[in-house]
């Protein structure tokens, strides 16, 4: 490769700009050191601008595109339900029908008493014989109490088919569970089941259902916390 003695006497005279600088008089200074100091300075404060001010920056805006897609999704949704506002509003009219006339198939605790002596009538009028008829305590549930009554009747087969299809159609809700068929020796069917009856909560119970939600959300709630502290 040739030699150059232009280039070579530019490189000389570049490096001889950069001798002898005085700090304190940049005004002083040859171009090329000028050039250079400011494309410095240019990048240094590029670089402190990112990383004490525009990083923020970005990461804020991703928050708040973040934010915008959430708002928009949730905008949707209310959308579709406004749209939907008209059916929405006959189901829950169908709902709430539905929870009457549970409601009203519940008896209360004085009812009870009435209820079990329908069965009981039942199977007498098929002309079956109760051979086990004990009601057990109570279990209460969130909405309701479950009375479960141990009963053994024997009688004819189709007598006791159609006991089981008289306490399914009664006015109140009382289930079979449990059903065991058996013949004895005699030639007699025996069926050993469980009546499942169920009632309305008195006030107490109402009571104490809402005391005993309230404890446990007041409990998640407190270990939602702790767990988050952690």
């Amino acid at each position: 490769m040739a030699f150059n003695p232009n280039l070579n006497l530019s490189l000389t005279d570049l490096t001889t700009q950069f001798r002898g600088l005085n700090l304190n008089e940049p005004e002083t200074w040859p171009a090329a050191p000028r050039i250079v100091f400011s494309i410095l300075s240019a990048a240094l404060v590029l670089a402190l601008g990112w990383q004490f001010y525009w990083s923020d920056k970005s990461d804020e805006l991703e928050r708040k595109q973040a934010e915008q897609q959430q708002l928009r999704q949730a905008y949707k949704s209310k959308v579709a339900q406004v749209a939907n506002l008209a059916a929405l509003r006959e189901q829950k009219v169908e709902v709430e029908k539905r929870v009457a006339l549970a409601e009203r198939q519940l008896p209360n605790k004085t009812e009870m008493d009435a209820l079990l002596a329908d069965v009981n009538h039942a199977g007498v009028a098929r002309g079956l014989q109760f051979e086990l008829f004990k009601p057990q305590p109570a279990t209460v549930k969130p909405y309701y109490a479950e009375i479960p009554v141990n009963l053994k009747v024997t009688g004819r087969y189709h007598d006791i088919a159609q006991f089981n299809a008289d306490v399914a159609a009664l006015s109140r809700i009382v289930s079979m569970r449990g059903l065991n068929l058996s013949m004895g020796k005699d030639g007699v069917l025996s069926m050993e089941a469980i009546a499942m009856a169920y009632r309305a909560l008195d006030a107490d119970e109402q009571a104490a259902q809402r005391r005993a939600a309230a404890d446990a959300a007041a409990k998640n709630k407190n270990g939602g916390k702790a767990g988050g502290a952690k």
